[in-house]
């Protein structure tokens, strides 16, 4: 399980590769889908695209953060992932199309820069979820996810994802540098282990790994811990 997990972090870094080169990446999603896995090419009616541009935005909130404009699409509905400055703020926009009822544009603020974003399914109800992995510059880098559902196809809601800090379990010499990426049914969060939480603190060479499974909540969608592992 972990060489598997392991190996779709190596694609997505293979992806960013292939961005900054300016090649379009092949673009091949394996997912479990009952007792088979197969490869998911046919729903995504376009390639992935990730322009990731050498030139910082404008003004003094933007010099650390990177232009982002990726389009993905699954089971006919598409995500446009793109950034913009607002009022000397930088701001992530998510503009769905193809939803029954409401197709308007998500505005979330930004503090960091987006690593990459993905489509998948993760509750298998045939409607996908959108799922933006952020990350912030300096020592920790504290890993941020900002994802949404879009609800039987007709309309987007948040999905929340509790802070490593919420769970002691998980929360022991935890320190940022978070790395995200969606593998089969399960998103999955791993970084490395320190030996405190104090800024003199040193890794431990540890990595733990956490598995979560997607949940109905009460106002939206919840992401719930399902499984912890540490190598």
């Amino acid at each position: 399980m972990i060489a598997h997990i392991s190996a779709a972090f190596a694609v997505m870094v293979s992806w960013v590769a292939h961005a900054n080169a300016g090649v379009a990446p092949r673009v091949e999603i394996p997912f479990n889908n009952g007792a088979e896995t197969v490869t998911a090419t046919q729903p995504i009616k376009e390639p992935l695209t990730a322009n990731y541009l050498s030139s910082s935005l404008v003004g003094n909130a933007m010099n650390s953060i990177q232009p982002f404009d990726q389009t993905l699409e699954w089971q006919g509905i598409r995500f446009h992932v793109t950034t913009a400055l607002i009022d000397g703020n930088p701001v992530l926009y998510i503009t769905p199309q193809g939803l029954e009822i409401d197709n308007s544009k998500v505005t979330h603020p930004l503090t960091g820069n987006i690593v990459r974003a993905q489509v998948a399914d993760l509750d298998r109800d045939g409607s996908p979820e959108i799922y933006v992995f952020v990350r912030s510059s300096g020592r920790g880098m504290v890993g941020e996810l900002i994802a949404y559902s879009a609800n039987r196809k007709k309309s987007l809601s948040s999905i929340y994802l509790p802070p490593v800090s919420d769970n002691p379990k998980i929360a022991e010499g935890y320190q940022g540098e978070d790395e995200f990426a969606v593998t089969e049914h399960a998103l999955v969060q791993r970084f490395p282990v320190y030996d405190g939480a104090d800024a003199g603190a040193r890794r431990t060479g540890k990595v733990r790994q956490v598995q979560y499974r997607l949940i109905p909540g009460e106002a939206g969608w919840l992401l719930r811990i399902s499984e912890v592992t540490e190598y």
